[in-house]
């Protein structure tokens, strides 16, 4: 195979469930501005489906998500583009429970890549929190004071339980 070919063996299952999916495709109406106003920042954990927690469907929000549902540079430039010209007008910021982000800190990350895979990653920064509420806390304020966001955008956020479902608002 070529460098530049598509890994088709790699992708099969995806292809194929994507071959059914477009039988009963449903969303060619839509647009790309948020119908409910809502973006969510959260985590890129699996278990998570960001638009069944909230109640929404295809649509309805804008979802952003990275390791543990952090508030990066890259997300505050999508959350300028998406309050001004998609839509938004608030936002949650939705990290988990038992989130590794949370359970480890930058330094056994970086080791443990290096010992299982002989890489060196020290030149990036995971944003692993030591405590997850103050985290979640200070990425809020960061959203709610970033000078460039669009005015009156309801900035707030909350844990979302993966044993349970729930989503616990956080007073920031």
């Amino acid at each position: 195979m070529s460098k530049d070919s598509f890994p088709y063996e790699s992708f099969k299952d995806a292809l194929e469930a994507n071959d059914q999916y477009i039988k009963t495709f449903k969303y060619s109406e839509l647009t790309g501005v948020a119908q409910k106003g809502l973006a969510i920042v959260t985590c890129m954990d699996s278990r998570i489906n960001p638009l069944s927690v909230v109640g929404m469907q295809s649509g309805d929000a804008k979802i952003l998500r990275n390791a543990g549902a952090r508030v990066t540079e890259d997300v505050l430039r999508t959350l300028v583009l998406a309050t001004y010209l998609l839509g938004v007008n608030r936002i949650l910021i939705l990290p988990h429970t038992n989130c590794r982000m949370a359970q480890v800190d930058e330094a056994e990350i970086h080791n443990e890549i290096d010992s299982k895979y002989g890489i060196d990653t020290s030149e990036l920064e995971f944003k692993t929190v030591k405590d997850q509420t103050q985290a979640l806390i200070e990425d809020v304020v960061s959203v709610r004071s970033y000078p460039l966001l669009n005015k009156g955008v309801s900035v707030g956020g909350a844990i979302y339980d993966v044993t349970t479902g729930k989503i616990t608002p956080v007073e920031c």
